[in-house]
This record gives structure tokens, C-alpha cells and sequence, in this order.
């Protein structure tokens, strides 16, 4: 049997990647890269448009810059402070396999069109995300609390292993650290310490002293008007995007939760709707009909009960991917991304899905639900709970404070005009 021979594709990649590395990305020529590839050139720009295009596919596909990508799954099962430093070790390792194209790519960035830093930007964004959603995983998973966003904990980590690549790359005796362990273990020090912490551990003192060092709020809820238009957006994706948007809001459910749940899981009749969560401590929640201030059909017809009527095959799982398999964690956060995008929060940031749990939480507080049956309900520990406590106070007192602009009936004129009169 013969072995198979790279594609056109493959080859251009792997000879632009060779071509970068030995003269440069804004030397190299599409010409050159075609040759060396032994292929036309005109199937260069058919296959990526320029060398822009080849260059964004170089940083996506290369094997040697992707190895610390493909690790990143294996990370879900570690604890935080092992994916910290597994991620960080693997980056530094690829970088370290290409370092004069690491030097072309910053050396000559000034050189480049903005088409090829806007290449280079797309993958730094890209390589992020997927950084992200590791980590976000791992911070539900052992029930963390983030004193950042999750986008901006990965968007510093990436920043600082960078940094430190360039710095070794560039001088030879900064003594900045003993050696890369010893950076590694003060990079992971910082973010387990500072970035993300577990708040049940010392107590409500050590969330406060988080909140202090990260100047970040404890709790960022979703305004009804932003939860409305992620559902409208879900809508618009199909059933199984709605239902699966609609259980998120309607249960405060975790990710990680929603994946293990079962058909089986599901309690419905026309006098109630629950989810037997069988993760961590085994508990049952309500499937709310009202989602901030809207209701989403009854508890025997809503958007979770269409989309399971619809399904005609045989699996147990609750909800499945486009093939047809049970989802996974890293597709519902694919899935969000779409029913959120182009909408962003009040304070001008992409809504993350760790926040709908955050709405929830707050919005049960504002209907009366106690701390203690909270906690029944999330499974999560009272003092955790705290900080929703806090901000549905917070918005309790500012809707109130609202109502008093609101016109008062002329029975209540008379009376304010006699308190008036008699003080």
C-alpha cells in the first residue's frame, strides 16, 4: 500500500511555514512558496485568497503551532493549577520549536499591510477563545469564582507566556526567573491566588479580599432586555437551539450539568416542569416558565418540551450536536456564541454563558427564594451565594427607588397635599 501523498493544500502550508521561518513572512513571495510547494500559484490563491489568507491558515494548521491546541481538551480533567501550568508549559514548548518564526512574526510586524496583522490578530483571538472555554469548564466543574471575566483571566495568561517566550528569545541573562519552572510556578501562583479563587474555602473575608484585589464585580447579572434577544436569537437557530437556550435561563443550570442531563431527567405535567440533576449533589430544579419578566409557554409545552417531541431518535441524551451525538461542553459554548452575537452587556462587554447562571441566581433572590433554598437549589455552598444576595438587594432597591418618579393616583395627591400643609 502507498503512502498518501499531501495535499495541495498541505503542501502549501507546510512550504510557507518553511519559507516564513528561513527569510521572513514580508520577504517571502507567493510565488516563492508555490515553487517550493510544487504546485501553481494559481492554487495558492484558490485555496487561501492571498498570502494573508496562507499565513492565518499557517498559524491555525501548522502541526507545530497546534500541538498545544489539541492538549487543551485533555486539560477539562485536571484540577486548575495543573491546566495552568500544562497549557502554559505546551505554548512555550511550540514556540520553542519555531523561533525565528516567532522573530519574523514580531520583528517585522510593523512591515506588514494591515491585512496580515489583522491574520495574526484573528488567530491571537481565536487561540484565546478556545483558552477560554478550557477554563471556564474547569471553573464550573469545581464550582470556582472568576474575579475576572473568563475572557480577560485567558487573554493575561496568553499575555504573559507570550511575553515570556520573547523575553527568552531576545536576551540571554535577564534573571528575571531562576528558570522556566520557576516561572511556571509563579504564573500559576498569580491566577490561582489572585484571578480565580474558590470563595467557600476561607470564608465571605476571602471573597471580599478578591473583590478588593481584582476590582471586578462580584456578580454580573443579565438585563431582561439582553436575556430576551439571546432567546429570540436561539429561536432563529432552531428547536434545539431554543430548548436548549430556554433550559440555560430557566434553570441556572451549569454546562457541564446540562450535557449530563437524560431524557429520563425530565418531570413534566400541566402542573410542574423539573430537571433531576444528577451531578455533584443529586437535586431537582424548577424549568421556569417566566424568564425575566416573559413567559415562555406552559410547563407541558415550552421550548424544552418541543424540542424533545421533535427528536425521532432513540438516544437517552437531552440534548445532541449537529451529527446527532450526545453535546458537548465546548459545543453549547460554540452555540452561544451565535445566539450571541452582535449583542453586548451595559458595561460593553460580550455576554459570557457563565452569566446566565449569575441572572438566575439573582432573579430567584428577587422573587423571595431564601439563601438557604438556594442553596438547595444549586447545590452550592450559602456563603457563595452571598454575593447574588447583595445585588438582588442592589436591584430591589433601585427599582423602588425608580418607582418614586412614577405618577401617583389623586388619592395619594390628597394625602401627600395634607402631609405637606400640616409640616
Amino acid at each position: 500500500m502507498t503512502a498518501s501523498h499531501p495535499s495541495a493544500r498541505q503542501r502549501l502550508i507546510t512550504a510557507a511555514l518553511e519559507l516564513f521561518v528561513r527569510q521572513g513572512v514580508a520577504e517571502t513571495t507567493t510565488r516563492q512558496i508555490a515553487d517550493f510547494a510544487a504546485v501553481n500559484e494559481v492554487t495558492l490563491f484558490r485555496q487561501f485568497g492571498n498570502k494573508q489568507g496562507l499565513l492565518l491558515a499557517v498559524l491555525e494548521e501548522a502541526q507545530v503551532l497546534t500541538d498545544w491546541r489539541q492538549s487543551l481538551g485533555q486539560l477539562e480533567a485536571s484540577s486548575l493549577d495543573q491546566a495552568l501550568k500544562s497549557y502554559a508549559s505546551a505554548c512555550l514548548e511550540s514556540l520553542e520549536r519555531v523561533p525565528k518564526f516567532l522573530s519574523s512574526l514580531l520583528g517585522e510586524a510593523g512591515q506588514y499591510p494591515v491585512q496580515n496583522r489583522q491574520a495574526l490578530g484573528k488567530y491571537l483571538a481565536q487561540a484565546n477563545h478556545h483558552v477560554a472555554q478550557t477554563l471556564e469548564i474547569i471553573v464550573q466543574r469545581d464550582q470556582l469564582q472568576a474575579g475576572l471575566p473568563i475572557e480577560k483571566v485567558a487573554s493575561l495568561l496568553s499575555s504573559l507566556v507570550l511575553g515570556y517566550a520573547v523575553i527568552e528569545l531576545a536576551s540571554e541573562t535577564h534573571n528575571l526567573w531562576e528558570n522556566r519552572d520557576d516561572f511556571l510556578d509563579t504564573l500559576v501562583k498569580v491566577f490561582v491566588q489572585g484571578a480565580v479563587y474558590e470563595p467557600h474555602s476561607s470564608g465571605e473575608q476571602t471573597i471580599q479580599a478578591n473583590h478588593q484585589l481584582t476590582g471586578a464585580p462580584k456578580v454580573a447579572d443579565l438585563p431582561a432586555p439582553l436575556v430576551q434577544a439571546i432567546l429570540q436569537q436561539a429561536k432563529k437557530c432552531g428547536l434545539r437551539d431554543y430548548g436548549l437556550a430556554y433550559t440555560l435561563f430557566a434553570t441556572g443550570l451549569s454546562p457541564g450539568e446540562i450535557v449530563a442531563l437524560e431524557r429520563t431527567h425530565q418531570i413534566c405535567n400541566s402542573q410542574q416542569h423539573l430537571l433531576q440533576v444528577a451531578q455533584a449533589k443529586d437535586r431537582q430544579v424548577p424549568v421556569n416558565r417566566w424568564i425575566m419578566g416573559k413567559r415562555y409557554g406552559t410547563y407541558n409545552r415550552n421550548p424544552l418540551t418541543r424540542w424533545l417531541k421533535s427528536r425521532k431518535d432513540g438516544l437517552s441524551a437531552m440534548f445532541l450536536n449537529d451529527a446527532g451525538n450526545p453535546i458537548s461542553h465546548s459545543e453549547i459554548n460554540q452555540c452561544w456564541l451565535a445566539w450571541t452575537e452582535g449583542l453586548l452587556t451595559p458595561e460593553g462587554q460580550s455576554p459570557t454563558i457563565a452569566q446566565v447562571q449569575q441572572t438566575w441566581c439573582v432573579e430567584m433572590l428577587a422573587k423571595g427564594v431564601s439563601l438557604s433554598t438556594l442553596s438547595l437549589l444549586t447545590g452550592q455552598e450559602l456563603v457563595s451565594l452571598e454575593p447574588y444576595a447583595i445585588r438582588a438587594k442592589q436591584k430591589a432597591a433601585l427599582e423602588q427607588a425608580m418607582q418614586l418618579d412614577q405618577p401617583v393616583s389623586s388619592s395619594k395627591k390628597g394625602v401627600l397635599s395634607n402631609q405637606t400643609s400640616i409640616e
